[in-house]
Parts: C-alpha cells; sequence; structure tokens
C-alpha cells in the first residue's frame, strides 16, 4: 500500500487494540478508569506503537505486534500525563483537549499514569504467556526503556536543567534516555517478533537512536516556531520553562541541520537493515518535515 494508506491501516489496528486492551471505563473506580481512557483516547500520532508495526513488518513473523504496540503506547500515555502534571511542566494542554489532571484532577492524573504504566506490562505478560522467552525479553527492552537510566532519567534530567547554563553533553543524555530511549524500545519489540539476528538489532538500535534524537529536535523546534492550535498543546512551554534544548544551544538553523543530519543516519541504517523497509524510511522522512 501507499505510505499514507499504509499509516492510516496501522493507526486504524492500533486504535481498536488500544480498547481491546484497556480496562473498560465502567470498571470500579470508574473515575480512575474514565481518566485512563480519556487520555488515551484523544488523539495523539501513535508514532511508538506505529513503529513497533513498522519494524515486525520487516522481516516475516506469525507473532502478533498488536499487544505490544498497545503496551508501548500505553508507557507513553502514562508519561505524558506525568510529564504534564503541575509539579513537572504544569501543561493545560494535550494532544488537542485539556490534560488529564485538568480534566479530572491532580490526584486521579497521577495515578491514571501510575496505572497504565503497570498494565503495559500486564498486556505483555498475558498477549505473550504461550512464548515466555519472548515475553521476557519484549519485557526488558520496555521496561528498561522506561526506568530510571532511561525516560525517567532523561525527565529528571529536563528538570534539572532548567534556568540552567546550555550544556550539550545533559541536552543529549535528555534526548537520548527521555525520548529515543522508548523510540528504540518500539522498534527492538517490533523486530523482536520477527526473531531477529544480533546484527539486526543492532541496526535497529541505531535507527532508533537518530529517529529518537532527529523527533526531539523536530519538537524543541516547533515548540518554539509553531501555535498551541497547531501543535495540539501549549506552545511556547520551553521558553517558559527555561527549557534545554537544541534551539536554545544552537538556534532555529543549526537545530533544523541537527534533525537532517540524524534523519539521514536513520534512513542510512534502515537501508543498511534490509527487509521490507521502506516504509519506515518514508516514516522517517515525514517525521523531519512534519508540523506538529
Amino acid at each position: 500500500m501507499p505510505f499514507e494508506s499504509t499509516l492510516n491501516h496501522y493507526k486504524a489496528l492500533i486504535e481498536k487494540a488500544l480498547d481491546t486492551w484497556l480496562t473498560p471505563a465502567d470498571t470500579q473506580p470508574e473515575s480512575l478508569h474514565q481518566a485512563i481512557r480519556y487520555s488515551q483516547e484523544c488523539g495523539g500520532k501513535r508514532l511508538r506503537p506505529t513503529l513497533v508495526l513498522a519494524a515486525h513488518s520487516l522481516f516475516p513473523s506469525d507473532e502478533d505486534p498488536l499487544p505490544a504496540a498497545a503496551a508501548v503506547e500505553c508507557i507513553h500515555t502514562s508519561s505524558l500525563i506525568h510529564d504534564d502534571l503541575p509539579c513537572m511542566d504544569d501543561s493545560d494542554l494535550r494532544r488537542g483537549h485539556p490534560t488529564c489532571h485538568k480534566q479530572f484532577d491532580e490526584a486521579t492524573a497521577l495515578l491514571a499514569g501510575d496505572a497504565l504504566l503497570i498494565h503495559a506490562f500486564t498486556i505483555l505478560s498475558r498477549a505473550y504467556q504461550g512464548t515466555p522467552e519472548l515475553a521476557i525479553k519484549l519485557v526488558e527492552d520496555l521496561s528498561h526503556a522506561s526506568g530510571s537510566t532511561c525516560l525517567i532519567g532523561g525527565q529528571v534530567e529536563d528538570l534539572l536543567g532548567e534556568k540552567l547554563p546550555p550544556d550539550e553533553k545533559r541536552l543529549e543524555f535528555i534526548h537520548l534516555n527521555k525520548t529515543a530511549a522508548l523510540i528504540t524500545a518500539s522498534l527492538r519489540m517490533g523486530l523482536r517478533l520477527c526473531n531477529p539476528t544480533d546484527e539486526q538489532l543492532k541496526h535497529i538500535n541505531t535507527i532508533g537512536h537518530h529517529l529518537g534524537l532527529a523527533f526531539q529536535i523536530v519538537d524543541d523546534i516547533l515548540d518554539q516556531t509553531e501555535t498551541t492550535e497547531t501543535l495540539g498543546k501549549t506552545a511556547g512551554l520551553d521558553e517558559k520553562n527555561d527549557k534545554l534544548t537544541y534551539p536554545r544551544i544552537y538556534g532555529l538553523d543549526g537545530a533544523k541541520a541537527k534533525a537532517r543530519e540524524h534523519t539521514q543516519a536513520a534512513i542510512a541504517a534502515c537501508e543498511d537493515l534490509g527487509g521490507n523497509n521502506e516504509f519506515l524510511i518514508a516514516l522517517a522522512q515525514k517525521l523531519e518535515n512534519r508540523t506538529h
């Protein structure tokens, strides 16, 4: 299928998988499960679960990638709920809707984020229990990317970096761990389902590294150049919170050049990996030129 048709097909599969694997909204306590469903169902690019499906389609596989894709999106949405809290970035808008703590309350949002994080591993353990070795590897990939040395650690350094002088090493640590680690895990998990070689995993790690950096650099640029209406989230928060960003250190032109450099490196790694890589290459190109 053409790229856009494939992308829309993947997104439809992901939405159905999320509906299947999320706890029903009328489950007690209803306020908590309504908050979880609200945050998960109010849109978004679904990039990370799409990467699971894209990596899974690189090589032949009989394994179902959709539970893994749903688990990844649970982790991502959990991180967004927590990032938006008043004690973090204090944001009022996410995916074009009021943030979870604005729609419900701060305590409910905190617990909804916690519950989504835990639920991701419930999905993996249940969906892949028939292949325990695969299940363990998927849990390892996702838990490592979500933990204190990656996603959570990157968020801590992001908070510590506010109001500090520009620091290139801290900036790279933030981007590699807060964003690129989960993007890499998404690709690894999709490829895991194809029984990959060690060499293939090395290539997918390289793709995730560069694609994740490019994605976050573009995010930094868009926060500075686009409107709240276009982004679906509050624009200008990086400057308001004195965040450490690529435009702050390299300027807009320098940041755009860095995004281009990492995108090309990701594409080169896709070509080295081979397989049915046309969609993944096209996706990398689209992400560099996105407006939200």
